[in-house]
């Protein structure tokens, strides 16, 4: 049995990086701050997201720098050959299944799940 589930709640560190390809398909990258509580104080943690799909739409349309967001997906590696010492490289990525918007009405962040099997 293997279990591969990550969820995050943070803040945005920029704004989308979208890009669309030729089959159609749209991806997505953003970084996430998440806080983290330690014996010293907090300390964030910086995570790369992947989002692929209307959940990339979505998270082009309405993510932006500083927005607070839930995300649900599983961890995965990026790797590559560095060009200068041929090494492999690797670098993890959270590959987001589900995103949630955060914030109240109030402050014009209304919520919403925006998994791929609600559209």
């Amino acid at each position: 049995m293997s279990i591969n589930v990550v969820t995050l709640i943070g803040r945005v560190g920029g704004d989308p990086e979208m890009k669309y390809f030729e089959s159609g398909s749209v991806k997505c990258r953003l970084t996430l701050a998440v806080n983290r509580r330690t014996k010293e104080g907090e300390h964030t943690d910086w995570f790369n997201l992947e989002l692929w799909g209307k959940t990339a739409e979505v998270a082009g349309n309405y993510v932006r720098k500083g927005r607070q967001i839930a995300v649900k997906g599983s961890l995965k590696f990026d790797t590559w050959s560095d060009r200068q010492t041929g090494a492999n490289r690797s670098s993890p990525v959270i590959q987001v299944d589900q995103l949630d918007l955060l914030g109240s009405k109030r402050d014009g962040e209304g919520g919403g799940d925006f998994s791929p099997d609600n559209f």
